[in-house]
């Protein structure tokens, strides 16, 4: 047969024994085209075992046999370990067929890379990484990965996600965790009847034929729609230092007892420097903002691998005298220096990311991948974000807001909540004055003021060059052809957290000439040109995680022979997504003013609300698009 496509093919897969791996067991099998829909990659199988023998021993086998159908599927082959001085690796292997089932190469374990994998943002990363080194010549490929490990580390049980990711389907995925210890086994099931998951028997799961997933715009977080169990030791072992896991207060108690205790020591002329610093600072508040600029001046961040599985932070001591550290020890080293100037604060575990996802407050185990500081206030939380030198004190959209996360306290662990920034926290106010000529070219100066999740753009903006920043206000005010930037200026308020544009620019021939008239477009500068996709059968909830505001207020400034001939009329909506209305009102002969507010809620919405607000938005950018009539006199 001859293989044309990855769409009508015959794929191989090798079914083999723990101790097993050789190419004479494969068996040619047609996939299911329900299982080739919107796939890049096919999970042919993965069968996990998981054998606890004892606090300190865990032994995990992992047979895998992966179909990549495209370039874009490559990144799930998971031919790959994670490991550390914790964890030795007993079976290491992989085979490589093309479509017709042919070897193609074969991987012993001294064949895989080995590579350092800490990069400094995650709480934990393991140390070193396997991985195999493979450029494909073709598509389809079929990978079949064969790997043992047995470590002494019980902190980290696997959590099972039977789809591995969007556009990968699964053929028949399982997970079985065989428990010799006497030690409790606590789980908990994720979105199983959905997807017809089995459970043969106690912690042993399996799923069959589950189609690839499209990644839909304004899906949930992945997490929170897919199939999962996760699995935790009510007493663990992480590198010989035993914990205690029944709750979050008690595993929280365990961080701080075994992780953070010990590590907060500072030089006496570090405390006094810090100490005459804050003397005249009059409330505590004052004090923790002195501290944190101290901090973000005196410190970068670097990617560090240290300690307890990669979670107990480097010494005060030492980020002091290097200058450096990730996100556990300057969040750790903020800690020591607002300690010392006897401000409250509590080491932070968050899942940090542009996505919302949350500490699971139900469900106590090593979670989180970033951590933070949390200062109380009243009754909510000022998070530090200690890993930037330029945000602002307490300000943490975009990235660790909206969340449960977990503190870490002396008496225990406790899950709070972070800011979340309301909709009209979130705004961009925009006002210009725009002259307009005869020939239908623009002069026009503009301020932009933006607050909240927001303001996140001055990241960006105060870190590139002139030439980029034009470049992307060029890719911005895209309507505006033959636009010169004539002179940029930014003022970033960290106080007010506000930070103001100030453009200047001009255009020929904005306005469009036909005959004795001008076809003019008076939203200029905020264009929405966001239309979200249109699927004809959506699979998927929608959320959209964080609203803003946007006002716009344009003077159009009109030459002397240039007469209004037709405005438009009025234009407002308002719906459970938020709202939008604009208006053109003369002020003078010569003079015409553009009013244009938008609002987009935050929420979670069924996905057949998704169509409706589709056409919101459609309408939102036929009415940004209107025009005016300007006739010459």
């Amino acid at each position: 047969m001859s293989i044309t496509s990855p769409f009508k093919s015959i794929f191989f897969i090798l079914f083999f024994s723990v101790n097993t791996f050789a190419q004479d067991t494969y068996q040619a099998l047609l996939i299911d085209s329900d299982l080739k829909k919107n796939a890049n990659a096919i999970i042919r199988s993965s069968h996990t075992e998981i054998t606890i023998d004892a606090r300190d021993k865990l032994i995990t086998k992992q047979q895998r046999v992966v179909t990549v159908l495209n370039k874009y599927g490559q990144k799930h082959e998971g031919a790959y370990v994670y490991y550390d001085d914790s964890k030795s690796i007993k079976t290491l292997e992989a085979v490589i067929y093309d479509a017709f089932g042919k070897e193609v190469k074969k991987y012993k374990k001294r064949d895989f890379l080995d590579l350092s994998v800490a990069d400094g943002v995650s709480i934990f990363n393991d140390n070193r990484a396997k991985r195999i080194d493979y450029t494909p010549s073709a598509y389809p490929y079929t990978i079949v990965f064969n790997l043992e490990t047995v470590s002494t580390n019980t902190a980290f049980l696997p959590q099972w996600y039977p789809i591995e990711g969007y556009h990968v389907s699964t053929e028949h995925s399982s997970v079985k965790i065989i428990n010799n210890s006497e030690i409790q086994l606590s789980f908990k099931e994720t979105n199983l009847e959905d997807f017809k998951i089995e459970k043969p028997s106690e912690f042993y799961y399996e799923a069959k034929n589950i189609s690839a997933l499209s990644n839909e715009a304004y899906s949930p977080s992945f997490t929170q729609i897919v199939p999962s169990v996760k699995f935790a030791l009510k007493q663990f072992s992480m590198e010989s230092v035993a914990g205690e896991n029944t709750d979050w207060n008690e595993f929280g108690k365990w961080i701080n007892d075994k992780l953070i205790a010990g590590t907060q020591d500072l030089p006496e002329t570090v405390k006094l420097e810090i100490l005459n610093l804050t003397a005249d600072a009059k409330t505590p508040l004052d004090k923790a903002k002195i501290v944190y600029n101290y901090m973000q001046n005196k410190t970068r961040y670097i990617s560090v691998q240290i300690g307890i599985g990669g979670w107990k932070p480097m010494l005060a001591s030492d980020v002091d005298r290097l200058g450096y550290g990730d996100c556990k020890g300057l969040s750790n080293y903020t800690k020591a220096l607002l300690d010392v100037v006897g401000v409250q604060s509590y080491y932070t575990i968050v899942y940090g990311d542009s996505d919302i996802r949350d500490i699971d407050a139900t469900f106590s185990s090593l979670q989180g991948n970033h951590a933070i500081l949390s200062i109380p206030d009243n009754d909510s939380y000022i998070t530090l974000e200690c890993t930037s030198q330029t945000v602002p004190f307490g300000y943490n959209a975009n990235f660790t807001d909206d969340r449960d996360v977990l503190i870490v306290t002396p008496t225990g662990g406790q899950i709070v909540h972070t800011k979340a920034y309301e909709t009209n926290e979130n705004s961009q106010v925009t006002n210009a004055t725009v002259n307009l000529d005869n020939s239908g070219s623009i002069i026009a100066e503009i301020n932009i003021k933006s607050k909240g999740t927001q303001y996140s753009k001055y990241r960006k903006l105060e870190a590139q060059t002139e030439k980029e920043n034009i470049l992307d206000y060029k890719d911005n005010f895209d309507g505006i052809n033959n636009i010169q930037i004539t002179n940029l200026l930014f003022n970033n308020n960290k106080d007010n957290i506000e930070f103001e544009e100030q453009i200047a620019l001009n255009a020929k021939n904005y306005a469009k000439k036909v005959g004795n008239r001008l076809l003019f477009e008076p939203n200029l500068f905020n264009k929405s040109k966001n239309i979200p996709p249109k699927y004809a059968n959506r699979k998927l909830p929608f959320k959209i995680n964080r609203g803003f505001i946007d006002t716009d207020q344009y003077t159009i400034i009109l030459p002397e022979n240039l007469k209004i001939e037709a405005l438009q009329e009025d234009v407002t909506i308002k719906n459970k997504f938020g709202s939008y209305q604009f208006s053109i009102t003369k002020n003078n002969e010569n003079t015409l003013v553009y009013n244009r507010k938008l609002i987009i809620n935050k929420g979670d919405f069924s996905k057949e609300d998704y169509k409706a607000y589709r056409l919101f938005r459609a309408e939102v950018a036929k009415h940004d698009a209107s025009k005016i009539v300007l006739q010459t006199i």
